[in-house]
C-alpha cells in the first residue's frame, strides 16, 4: 500500500490517511438516510481509519442482511416463504438467524422483486468477498481497493435503495373485488399488481380465470375481474399467457356451456384470441360460420354473426377458411330484390356489409385463394354478379384482397381480372364456362 496513504505506527496499529478515508467517504455519504444510525455501519465506520477492511467487509455485510431482511418483511414474509421454502416458516426478524442463509436472502429477495437481477448476481460476488476475507482469517489481507469495490457494490444495489412497494395479499385482494367497495381505478390496480413476482401473477390470473367462469361469481365480482384481468394480461409472462389461453379446451371437454362461453369471453377481453388452440377455434366459429351460411340474405342473423365473427378475424383455422370467405362474400353482395318500403333493388345487411371490409383486410394469400374459389364455384354468387351493382360490391372486396396478397401469388391475374372493368366480358365467360370444382 502506497505510504501516502497509511501508515504504521510504533504499536503496529495501522493509520489511513485523509485521502484514503475521504475515498471510503464519498461512496459513504449514498448510503440511505433511515441507515446512517445502523450499528453495522458505525462498526465498519470505526474500523476503517485503522485499516481494518476485513472486519470492515464483515460489519457492511452484515449491514445488507440486515436491510435485505428488513426490506422483505415489508414486501412479504408469506410470498418468501412460498418462493424458498425455508426449513421454518419466516414469521419475524429473528427467524432469519438460524433459517435462511446468505445465500437463500440474496435468491429469495431476488425472487420477491427486493432485488433486480444485476443485483442479484453482484450481491453474489459480494457474499463470497465477505466469506473469503472475513469468514477465513488466514486469509491474505483485502486491499483498499477490494473493500471499497465490495462497499460500493453494496451501497448501489442495496443500501441506497428504497424499500420496495408492499405485496398484495391475494386472497384478500380477491375478497375484496368481490365487493362495491373495490378501486376500479386503472392506476390504483396497476400499482397493485404490476409489481408481482412472476408466481404470484400466475397464481392470481389462474384463480381470476377460473371464478370468472363459475355460474355462482357475482355480477359485482365479474364485473371487477373485467377491470382487473386485461391490467395483469399485459405483464404476464408468455408462457402463463399460452396457459391460460389453453385452459378453454379443459373447460370444452367438461361439457359445461355456460363455463365454456364464459371462457371464451375472458379470452377475448384479454385480447388473446390468436392463443387460443385450433379446436377451441374450431368449437366455438364452426357453428357461427354455419349459422351464417344458412341464413343468407336474412338481415339479423348475418349482423349477429358478423358482429361475432368480426372478433376473430385475422384468426380463423384453415378448415375453416372456404365457408367462412364464402358466407361473408354472399353476405356483403347480398341480392337484388324489390320492396314495398324502399325504393331500392340492392340488398344487403347493413351492419355486416359495415364490418366486412375490415374483416378483408387480415387476410393473407390462403384467405385470398379461399376468395378466388368463392368466385369461380359458388353458383349463387355467379348469377348474383351478373347485376353491375352486385359485381362493384364484388369489386370492392377485390380491391382489398389486392392489397393483401403478396408478389407470389399465383391467382393475381385473376384477381386484376375481376378489378378491370375493360376485361368484364372476359371475367364472365371465364367464371360461366369454368366446372365448378372442390376447394
Amino acid at each position: 500500500m502506497s505510504g501516502e496513504l497509511m501508515k504504521k505506527e510504533d504499536n503496529g496499529m495501522v493509520v489511513i490517511q485523509p485521502a484514503e478515508i475521504s475515498l471510503f467517504n464519498d461512496r459513504l455519504q449514498y448510503i440511505r438516510e433511515d441507515l446512517k444510525d445502523s450499528p453495522y455501519i458505525a462498526e465498519t465506520l470505526r474500523v476503517l481509519p485503522v485499516g481494518g477492511y476485513r472486519s470492515a467487509i464483515g460489519s457492511f455485510w452484515n449491514a445488507v442482511v440486515d436491510d435485505l431482511r428488513n426490506k422483505i418483511i415489508f414486501r412479504s414474509l408469506k410470498v418468501f416463504n412460498k418462493e424458498m421454502c425455508p426449513k421454518k416458516e419466516i414469521k419475524n426478524y429473528e427467524d432469519f438467524q438460524d433459517n435462511v442463509n446468505d445465500e437463500m436472502l440474496i435468491d429469495g429477495a431476488y425472487k420477491i422483486g427486493v432485488i433486480g437481477w444485476e443485483a442479484h448476481k453482484v450481491l453474489k460476488h459480494a457474499k463470497e468477498t465477505r466469506h473469503v476475507f472475513d469468514g477465513h482469517p488466514r486469509s491474505s489481507d483485502p486491499t483498499m481497493l477490494k473493500t471499497i469495490s465490495m462497499i460500493e457494490d453494496c451501497i448501489k444495489y442495496v443500501l441506497s435503495q428504497e424499500y420496495p412497494p408492499q405485496i398484495i395479499d391475494i386472497d384478500e385482494y380477491i375478497d375484496n373485488m368481490g365487493t362495491s367497495e373495490f378501486d376500479r381505478n386503472e392506476y390504483s390496480i396497476s400499482d397493485a399488481i404490476s409489481d408481482l413476482p412472476d408466481t404470484y401473477k400466475n397464481e392470481l390470473i389462474n384463480r381470476l380465470f377460473s371464478s370468472y367462469i363459475t355460474d355462482t361469481c357475482s355480477t359485482i365480482l365479474r364485473s371487477n375481474i373485467e377491470i382487473v384481468a386485461p391490467i395483469l394480461w399485459r405483464v404476464l409472462p408468455k408462457d402463463v399467457i399460452i396457459q391460460i389461453s389453453h385452459r378453454v379446451d379443459k373447460e370444452i371437454v367438461k361439457g359445461n356451456a355456460v363455463a365454456t362461453e364464459y371462457a371464451f369471453a375472458f379470452i377475448s377481453m384479454v385480447g388473446a384470441k390468436k392463443y387460443l388452440s385450433t379446436s377451441s377455434k374450431k368449437y366455438l366459429l364452426a357453428p357461427i360460420v354455419e349459422r351464417l351460411t344458412n341464413n343468407l340474405d336474412v338481415f339479423a342473423v348475418e349482423n349477429e354473426c358478423v358482429e361475432t365473427l368480426s372478433k376473430y378475424a385475422g384468426y380463423i383455422p384453415r378448415e375453416l377458411l372456404y365457408p367462412y370467405v364464402n358466407a361473408l362474400t354472399q353476405t356483403y353482395v347480398g341480392h337484388i330484390g324489390g320492396s314495398a318500403y324502399y325504393a331500392r333493388t340492392d340488398f344487403y345487411a347493413d351492419g355486416a356489409a359495415f364490418r366486412i371490409p375490415s374483416m378483408f383486410e387480415k387476410f393473407d394469400d390462403e384467405s385470398a385463394h379461399a376468395f378466388v374459389e368463392v368466385i369461380k364455384t359458388n353458383s349463387t354468387l355467379k348469377n348474383r354478379i351478373h347485376s353491375t351493382v352486385k359485381l362493384r360490391r364484388l369489386r370492392r372486396l377485390g380491391e382489398i384482397v389486392k392489397k393483401r396478397i403478396s408478389d407470389n401469388f399465383s391467382e393475381s391475374d385473376f384477381i386484376d381480372m375481376l378489378l378491370n372493368e375493360e376485361r368484364e366480358k372476359e371475367f364472365y365467360n371465364y367464371i360461366s364456362n369454368r366446372n365448378k370444382s372442390e376447394y
